[in-house]
């Protein structure tokens, strides 16, 4: 009867994250994209720079979604759902680029005078914070679960985990689209706290871990935690540069930023998550004497 209870609180939990995300990803996909007629005017090189990255984060996504699909069978199955969940982030976030890239085109057209501007189209920056919403606590999922942590420890972390990335977006998305400065800054550092509670639990969490493991495995787990700290301050830079916005040259640093993080964050850091289940796996199936020899190494 306890256990019952248990999986009872557990399942009703779920469902009320769940009913929560579906509401934001509601909100995100009716609000007011950005003002077509606001989008400053762009050179054909800037353009381009920014149509280009997309394109360039659409192949990414979509070839390393390849990648996890057919080298999935190299992992063993106690840490195979961390390569599904991988190529689950890498195919969401590559649907959403696709839909960003599509909307940046209709955005702009050719004027008279060889700059790019608006055509009056709103360009849906809205796409990205659904894709966040899905992927963040995806990519948190991948961690724990090549981790092989114990369940209790898992479940534990990872509501802490999902809520406050469920936060981080939802408090960093009214400042994206605000054209006021005081109320940009004011949601950044909103969205600020639950980002740094996030990369504080990982990073202690890791600690723990790279301690429990040996050989190739520690480094790894170590390079993955230099990984993630890098790769996600990538955001708050350039969600900085929409404080700063207005200007063609902000604009360009929103959208490169973004993707360059994207890229590194879900594609990237997937494929060391990859390298670390890969590496778990050799080191199960080696005889005890490799197993002794590689936790002296």
């Amino acid at each position: 009867r306890m256990r019952a209870c248990r999986e009872t609180k557990r399942t009703h939990w779920l469902c009320r994250l769940f009913h929560e995300a579906r509401g934001l990803i509601a909100f995100f996909h009716n609000s007011t994209p950005t003002n077509g007629e606001r989008m400053p005017e762009l050179s054909p090189d800037q353009f381009s720079l920014v149509y280009n990255m997309f394109s360039l984060t659409i192949a990414a996504m979509f070839g390393t979604f390849v990648f996890f699909v057919l080298a999935k069978e190299n992992i063993a199955v106690k840490y195979r759902p961390a390569i599904v969940v991988s190529g689950l982030v890498v195919l969401i976030a590559g649907y959403h680029y696709f839909r960003i890239f599509q909307s940046w085109d209709e955005a702009y057209t050719i004027g008279e005078n060889g700059m790019y501007v608006a055509t009056g189209v709103p360009f849906n920056d809205a796409y990205r914070y659904v894709d966040w919403l899905l992927t963040v606590p995806l990519l948190l999922v991948e961690l724990i679960v090549v981790l092989a942590l114990p369940r209790e420890k898992s479940m534990d972390l990872l509501g802490r985990l999902v809520i406050a990335s469920v936060l981080m977006i939802a408090l960093g998305y009214p400042g994206e689209v605000s054209d006021s400065g005081s109320t940009q800054a004011i949601f950044f550092v909103l969205s600020f706290i639950p980002f740094v509670y996030i990369l504080r639990t990982l990073w202690k969490e890791l600690a723990v871990e790279i301690e429990h493991e040996t050989g190739r495995v520690k480094e790894l787990v170590e390079q993955t935690r230099m990984v993630l700290l890098v790769t996600w301050m990538f955001y708050p830079i350039a969600y900085l540069f929409n404080i700063a916005g207005g200007t063609a040259d902000a604009e360009i640093g929103i959208q490169v930023g973004y993707t360059i993080a994207d890229i590194a964050a879900k594609c990237g850091y997937g494929v060391m998550v990859y390298f670390i289940a890969r590496e778990k796996t050799l080191v199960d199936s080696a005889p005890a004497s490799a197993k002794a020899a590689a936790a002296k190494a």
